[in-house]
């Protein structure tokens, strides 16, 4: 390893990382893009509030049932092969999107589900890629980096899917991102390598540092029965579920709420659904920076992920309550920033507490915990469109996702641990 700690500058495996980022960055403009160009395809195409929760869900119904199927794929297949498959599939599917939408409702569900198939092996693939490229020293920063972009991506979707619709109709939005894909995916066919090994241009040091890291791992059975037998591991799966229900449904959801509930328009949706998902992306890097620096003090671990858990879905709850009271969008915008920033406090707790528990088998958990937890964006999202129409209140949707996240925090101060529980 010696030699490796000498490089410095770019390398080779900081171009993966990068480039791992922008695919996910684009994977989220075309998945949240329908959830500011939905209001206007509502219009157009005359769907009510539970047949718009249908459209919003249906990608999660797809990306659900691709997840352990992608990490299969990138195992057997390779994980570059898997990524640009991925980038193809979904891009194909974000630019039938328009078609789909004129043909028929049914189409569109089977296109939006299909979109959902084509996103699922990303991550699995680009996991699969840095298991082979980065070093331990350096994955928790390189993952870090690789889940910001969907922060990022749903960002940028929201303010400029808003102003191309005000410009030049919903349908556009699906066109422009879903033919950017594609020519990304062109370029990623063309700069990525599956090991370092096969990289002309990968460094000494990288080659080394591979060679190193396949010598060293070793293959073991992973131990199903134990992993379901533990009450941690359970507390890590509810917990996920009730953090990504909020998520989910601020996705999907919230351009609608200040549609509907404050009269913005179009345009201006998007500026104002910028602000809580900012928020979350600044909160979520200082609250990884608290809980790192809390464990250097010496701090108990285990009390350290439910302190990170507890203020992110009790302080979230707390906020998504006070929403039910504001008046004004500029009062309901803080409110979704205290909601979004504080529930980033979550991420601190759940996702290291995978390599707390179960560090040899940490991409078996988190294949598990993100199937599991893509059963809000099917559940809560198609739900929240049928309490929009029988209450003819968003009131409802806020209490609801206070109650599951109160309900994850009191299952991880019960039962959640970060003792090391699987060798």
């Amino acid at each position: 390893m010696t030699e490796f700690r000498q490089a410095s500058g770019w390398q080779q495996r900081h171009t993966l990382v990068l480039a791992s980022f922008v695919a996910l960055f684009i994977a989220y403009l075309d998945r949240v893009n329908i959830a500011v160009a939905g209001i206007a395809m509502q219009e157009s195409l005359g769907w009510s509030e539970t047949e718009k929760g249908f459209v919003l869900s249906s990608f999660f119904i797809g990306y659900m049932a691709a997840q352990i199927l992608g990490g299969v794929l990138a195992d057997k297949y390779g994980g570059k092969k898997v990524l640009v498959a991925s980038l193809v599939a979904w891009s194909l599917f974000t630019i039938l999107t328009p078609l789909a939408g004129s043909a028929s409702f049914a189409a569109l569900i089977l296109v939006r589900i299909g979109l959902g198939l084509g996103e699922a092996p990303l991550s699995p693939a680009v996991l699969s890629l840095f298991g082979k490229w980065i070093p331990e020293t350096e994955r928790s920063r390189s993952v870090a980096v690789y889940s910001s972009a969907a922060i990022a991506g749903t960002l940028v979707a929201l303010v400029v899917t808003g102003l191309l619709v005000a410009s030049y109709g919903w349908q556009i939005v699906f066109y422009a991102f879903g033919f950017a894909g594609l020519v990304y995916a062109v370029y990623l066919q063309r700069a990525l390598y599956e090991t370092p090994a096969e990289h002309p241009r990968a460094s000494t040091e990288e080659k080394a540092l591979f060679a190193e890291q396949v010598s060293a791992e070793g293959k073991a059975d992973i131990p199903w029965r134990r992993i379901w037998s533990l009450g941690p591991i359970w507390a890590l799966l509810i917990t996920f579920f009730c953090t990504s229900w909020s998520l989910y449904v601020f996705m999907s959801w919230m351009p609608s709420y200040f549609s509907s509930v404050h009269g913005l328009d179009i345009s201006s949706v998007g500026i104002y659904t910028m602000a809580p998902w900012a928020a979350m992306f600044v909160m979520m890097n200082v609250a990884g920076w608290i809980a790192d620096k809390l464990i250097l003090m010496d701090w108990n671990i285990t009390l350290v992920r439910k302190l990170m858990q507890s203020i992110g879905l009790l302080g979230s709850a707390a906020f998504l309550l006070i929403t039910r009271t504001v008046t004004t969008p500029e009062s309901a915008v803080l409110c979704l920033c205290g909601a979004l920033g504080l529930l980033a406090f979550a991420y601190s707790g759940s996702a290291p507490n995978v390599l707390d528990i179960a560090p040899r088998v940490g991409g078996v958990v988190v294949g598990v915990m993100k199937t599991r937890g893509t059963l809000p964006g099917i559940v809560g999202v198609a739900l929240a469109g049928w309490l929009v129409d029988t209450t003819q209140s968003y009131d409802s949707v806020l209490l609801l996702a206070a109650v599951v996240s109160i309900v994850g925090a009191v299952v991880y101060i019960a039962l959640g641990s970060a003792e090391k529980l699987i060798e």
